[in-house]
Formats: C-alpha cells, structure tokens, sequence
C-alpha cells in the first residue's frame, strides 16, 4: 500500500508499505548489482549510512550463481543477510546495453552471456520466474529500452511490444504468488514507461499502462544519451498521466541535482551507480560540490572530505589519508570513497523528506543547488 503523506506542486511525500519494512519516499536505491555494492560495501554498513532499499539486476543474478541457486538458499535477504526492501530490475536494461550479443524477438530476448558466451533466452515469463526465485520486494516488468535516438516507428512498436509483455509479466507474477513453493507470494510489479524522447508516445504508454493497476509505475529509457533538459521535459509530459496514487520510479538517474529535479516533477524512488562509481575513482560529493581526492591539494589535507559530516570516512579519517589510500591502491580507500558518496545520498533524501514534510521543498532545492554548483570537473 502507498500513501501520500505530504504534496508540493508536484512533489510527493510518500510511503510504500511492503512484506520487507515501508519504505518513506522520496528514496534513492543503493545499487548492489549482484546482490553487493562495489567497494567492499557490506549490508551491515548498508544499515549504518541509512540505506532503505537495496538494488540487485536479474540478469546478472541469473548468470551468476544463478537464481535457482539463490532460491534454494532461502531467496536474496537470506542469501546476502538483508531484511530490508529489495528492489530487482527485469533484465529490460541489458536488451540495451548488451545490444551486441542479443536478438529481440516477440516471445522475449536470445542473449549471449557476456561472461562466459552461453545461449540465453529471456521474456517476460522467464523474468517474473528468475525474479520470484530470487524473492525481492519489488520485481519490474520485462521491457525494451529503445535508444533515446531510435527512430519514432521503432520506438513506437518497441512500446507496443513492452505493453504485450507487461500482461504477460502481470499475468506470470499472479500465477507464482498463488504457488505454495514461492518464497515471497507477496512481491510487488513495477511497469515501465518507455518511449525515448517521443512525448506522444510517452504520454499514450502512460495511459495505457496505467490501466494495469499495478503497484508502482517507473519512468524508464532516460539518461542513456538525452539531455538533461529533454529527461526533464519528458518527465513533465508523461508523469501527470501515471497513476497519482502509486508510486513512481525514475530508473537510473543520476546526479543530485537530477534527483531534486526529478522530486520536483513528482518522481518517488530513483537508484543510479554514480554514487558507488564515482567513489572508486575518489570523485566524491559535498555539499560544496565535487571534489576529486587524487588531486595534489589534497595531500597535505587534514580536514574531512566533508565538515559535519556523519558517515564512517568524515567521522575518522582525512582527506590526505583517503587519498594516500587511493595512490596506494589500498582497497579501504575506494571502500572509504563509497561509504561517503552513499551516505551523502541516502542524507540528501532524508533531508528532501524533511523539507516535503516542512512544506519547504522549494527552498531547500534552491539552497542545495546553489551550494553544489561550485563542482569541480
């Protein structure tokens, strides 16, 4: 069940109550693809920088170790010792990113796996079966996600086809949640919007799949290759036509200030890998902006990588020691990094909650933003 707790314009402040705990939205998904975040990052220190939902990838959890290995092991919260909300995407992404090693037929998708070359086939059944075995909270729906520069009949008969397989998908999950060997019975289906940057198209798939009546809505096949002004554009043509009373994800993005933006045009639940990546490389975030560690003004730098700040880097060590640790290749360094930028998000959610909760989202936005803009590249 999800309920609006708390509007401004657009903007939403929201719980999703699920089997695993409620969620309290706007949230931001630490992404764990194969069921651990890069970094040496463990589920207890998940727990610490206040993660409320882990995100792990159905396609790379049926490569390896595979999913009924999973299942057998008592389902993903068992497996890697979290019993908070996981959320698992449906393998869609990888019929874009893997655009070299599949075919996309109307039965589903024929894989290459990118790890060892083996045949795979996927399809909206076979993602809803590797995502109940895997038992997350959240499965999403099977879909395409066409490139943003894909031509306007491509994109409109890839959305055509995701609209088959969502039925399909909605159908699947009906059936094993009514079986007695499911380990979650109670998983929740997200559908996906799609339409690259097409207005018209995104705005009927909206209308279409809303008519579903599924547990939350996601907005997907942005930030691969559209600007950011058209990703905004698009949100504010199609999110009004999603269901107001379910919650809506914006997949993969992004940036801090595509989060406060996304909040703004009425978006809920948001994961993206920056945080995690970008912390590997000692690229973190302050609310002063980016800073890159492996720069030489940070050699003699004993401050925190931020003042005040509350997560397991900023509260012992420098900015010279972290950045030792990174010259060094020392693993704690790029673990240090991670911790931070998650921290840094999960914080900034926290206090977007707070401002909504205020009635001051406004002011906060613009008060984030203009603190960050000093970045550095």
């Amino acid at each position: 069940m999800y309920r609006i707790l708390k509007k401004e314009g657009r903007a939403k402040r929201g719980e999703l109550h699920t089997v695993h705990g409620v969620i309290q939205t706007p949230v931001f998904m630490n992404v764990g693809t194969a069921a651990a975040i890069k970094g040496a990052v463990s589920t207890k220190d998940l727990e610490e920088i206040g993660t409320q939902v882990e995100l792990s990838n159905t396609y790379h959890l049926h490569v390896r170790p595979g999913d009924e290995v999973i299942k057998k092991l008592g389902g993903i919260h068992r497996f890697m010792s979290w019993d908070r909300p996981v959320l698992t995407d449906s393998g869609g992404f990888q019929v874009f990113s893997l655009a070299g090693l599949r075919r996309i037929k109307e039965e589903g998708v024929y894989f290459h796996s990118h790890i060892d070359g083996r045949k795979i086939f996927m399809g909206p059944e076979e993602s809803m079966r590797i995502q109940s075995n895997l038992a997350s909270t959240i499965a999403m729906a099977f879909d395409e996600c066409p490139s943003s520069r894909a031509d306007w009949t491509y994109v409109q008969n890839s959305v055509d086809r995701t609209t088959r397989w969502l039925k399909r998908c909605q159908d699947e999950m009906a059936r094993l949640n009514g079986l007695e060997t499911t380990i979650n019975n109670r998983q929740m289906l997200f559908g996906i919007n799609q339409g690259a940057v097409f207005s018209d198209i995104r705005v009927e798939h909206a209308k279409r799949i809303a008519e579903f009546d599924l547990d939350g809505y996601a907005v997907g096949g942005l930030a691969v290759g559209e600007t950011h002004e058209e990703m905004y554009h698009i949100l504010e043509e199609t999110v009004p036509y999603l269901p107001d009373g379910k919650p809506t994800y914006l997949m993969g993005v992004g940036t801090p200030a595509n989060i406060l933006e996304g909040v703004e045009r009425g978006i809920d639940f948001f994961d993206c890998v920056y945080p995690s990546r970008n912390g590997r490389h000692g690229h973190l975030y302050t609310n002063q902006g980016k800073i890159n560690l492996f720069n030489a003004k940070y050699e003699l730098d004993d401050r925190p990588i931020e003042e005040g700040c509350r997560c397991p880097a900023c509260s012992r060590y420098s900015r010279a020691y972290i950045r030792h640790l990174l010259k060094a290749k020392e693993m704690l360094g790029m673990r240090l990094c991670v911790l931070h930028n998650l921290y840094f998000y999960n914080t900034m959610m926290e206090e977007i909650r707070g401002a909504l909760d205020a009635g001051d989202f406004a002011g906060y936005k613009k008060k984030k933003l203009d603190g960050m803009r000093a970045q550095e590249t």
